[in-house]
Order: structure tokens, then C-alpha cells, then sequence
């Protein structure tokens, strides 16, 4: 978090672009209010593990002091460096450790399904891990399958990836989200598989690597998963210097219900699920499939 400001007025000022969306989902859907706020957190943690989990913790609470239920941090909130390959075996820990203790804390004091990104320390290696918790602990650890080799990154190189048979979805607050994770954006049918397994809303909790047109493809793709499975998408991403930022919660339709440029802050609109069903309705995309991914 800035010198400048806390998380609590960051959050205030950039999340005005949640009236529109809420202004959008009346239109769509004619309905008076909201099933579910989400938050898309936007922040640049850093080395200190206690610093990030102090950090992590103030984003969360003023997430949820603007009503939402859903909170979505970014991928290594628990840690992150610009040579992860150095860093992370050190930072690493379990997956009952400190951080993901004080998600659940965070979760349960404000009746928030919570979920974010860490560097768990497992037996043979170490996996880049996003957990889903709420007051009763972890409901769901997905440890991410598609490692960013790519751009001339390798976490192939230190990071142990995830079982492909993996489908986590998590009923909760009343609707079912899927979880992947930043590279995982790029791949269609990660989406298609949670969309598969019953997800109404995917989260995507990045890293989004900085570079030439990157802002692009990070909302371009954000933007495809959303149409093309009739879900929601809150995306949240880490802020510069190693983010792109652009965090954003986007609707069935592909509609930008809130939107973040690259300064830290706090995205917040509403899932409602008579969108997605009127949106299904008008367009039967997933109905009219003639293939299926395996």
C-alpha cells in the first residue's frame, strides 16, 4: 500500500464505476437489488510476509466495509518478489500457516467468502496455491495448473504445478464460483471446465506480468471468458510495478461492471444471478455446444 494513503481510502475512490454496473444490472435483469457483492483487491504486496499479511488483511476489511461478501485478492499476496525463483522456497508455507489463518479470521468476522493467492510450502516442492475460505476454514485449495512459462518467464523452473483433474468450484453465499488462476486466463477451456462443473461466477486472482500490450490481452481475455461461458469474472490483479493492474468484475454480457486502472484500490459491484439466467436465455451459447472439453 501507498505512503499516501490506506487501504480504506483507496478503496473510496475507485469504485465508482460499481454505479454503473449496478445501474447495468437493473436494465438486464429488472431486478431491485443485488444476490452478492464481490471485490476485486488491486495491490502490490512485496517481500515481508508480515507485512503482506497485515496488508492483506486491512484490503479485506475495507473490502467488506463497502458490503462485500465476496473478496478477491490477488495471486502471491502472501508473497511476491521480482525473482520469485530466489524467494519463494523461503517464503513458502503450509497451507495452515499464518496467512491463510488470518484469511479465515478476516472471512469470519465479516461473513465474506475470501480468496487469494500464496506460496505453499508442500512436501517435494512448492506451489503457487489460491484457497478459498471462509468462517469455517478452507473450503477449496487450488494449486494452479497452466505455470507461466511464457513471455520470458519459467515457473516451471521452481514452482510444482497443480493436478489437472482439479475443479474447484465452491458453492457458497448462495451461487457456485470457480477458481483459476492468471496464465490459466489464457487457456478457454480452464473456464469451460468450472462453467462445466457449475460455476455461475469464475474468479481470477493474477499476477498479470507487465510488458508490451499486456493491459490488452489481460482485459481482452477477461472480457472472451465471460462472453463465451455467459459468467461472471472477477479479476483481480496485482498493481505496478510488477502488475499491469486493470482489475476488473465483468458481467455474462462482457460489460465492465467495475474497472480499476493501475493504482491500488478496490473494484465492487454486484453478481446477481437472474443476470445470468435472463443472459442465458437470450444467448444459449452453452446449450448450443456440439463438443465438450473432455
Amino acid at each position: 500500500m501507498s505512503e499516501q494513503s490506506t487501504p480504506e481510502q483507496v478503496g473510496a475512490a475507485q469504485v465508482s464505476t460499481a454505479q454503473v454496473g449496478a445501474a447495468h444490472v437493473g436494465a438486464t435483469a429488472d431486478v431491485a437489488a443485488p444476490v452478492l457483492l464481490a471485490a476485486a483487491v488491486q495491490w502490490a504486496p512485496g517481500e515481508d510476509v508480515d507485512a503482506n499479511r497485515a496488508g492483506a488483511a486491512a484490503w479485506i476489511d475495507a473490502a467488506a466495509a463497502r458490503g462485500a461478501r465476496l473478496i478477491v485478492l490477488p495471486e502471491y499476496s502472501q508473497h511476491c518478489s521480482s525473482d520469485l525463483a530466489a524467494t519463494a522456497p523461503t517464503a513458502a508455507e503450509p497451507i495452515d500457516g499464518p496467512f491463510v489463518g488470518m484469511l479465515v479470521e478476516r472471512a469470519a468476522a465479516h461473513d465474506a467468502l475470501v480468496i487469494g493467492g500464496l506460496l505453499e510450502r508442500r512436501d517435494g516442492g512448492v506451489s503457487n496455491t489460491v484457497v478459498a475460505v471462509d468462517a469455517t476454514g478452507v473450503r477449496a485449495a487450488y494449486r494452479k495448473v497452466h505455470l507461466y512459462d511464457a513471455f520470458g518467464s519459467r515457473e516451471s523452473d521452481w514452482l510444482t504445478p497443480g493436478d489437472p483433474a482439479q475443479l474447484p468450484v465452491v458453492e457458497a453465499l448462495g451461487t457456485r464460483i470457480g477458481i483459476q488462476t492468471c496464465y490459466d486466463l489464457r487457456f478457454p477451456e480452464a473456464t469451460r471446465r468450472l462453467v462445466d462443473a457449475g460455476a455461475d461466477v469464475v474468479v481470477v486472482p493474477a499476477e498479470w506480468v507487465r510488458g508490451p500490450q499486456k493491459e490488452r490481452h489481460w482485459t481482452t481475455l477477461v472480457t472472451a471468458r465471460a462472453i463465451e461461458s455467459t459468467v461472471h469474472v472477477v479479476a483481480a490483479d496485482q498493481s505496478p510495478p510488477l502488475g499491469v493492474g486493470c482489475s476488473l468484475i465483468v458481467d455474462p454480457m462482457g460489460v465492465p461492471l467495475a474497472a480499476l486502472g493501475d493504482g491500488e484500490g478496490i473494484a465492487v459491484a454486484p453478481i446477481d444471478a437472474a443476470v445470468i439466467s435472463s443472459t442465458r436465455a437470450r444467448n444459449p451459447s452453452l446449450a448450443n455446444r456440439r463438443y465438450r472439453v473432455a
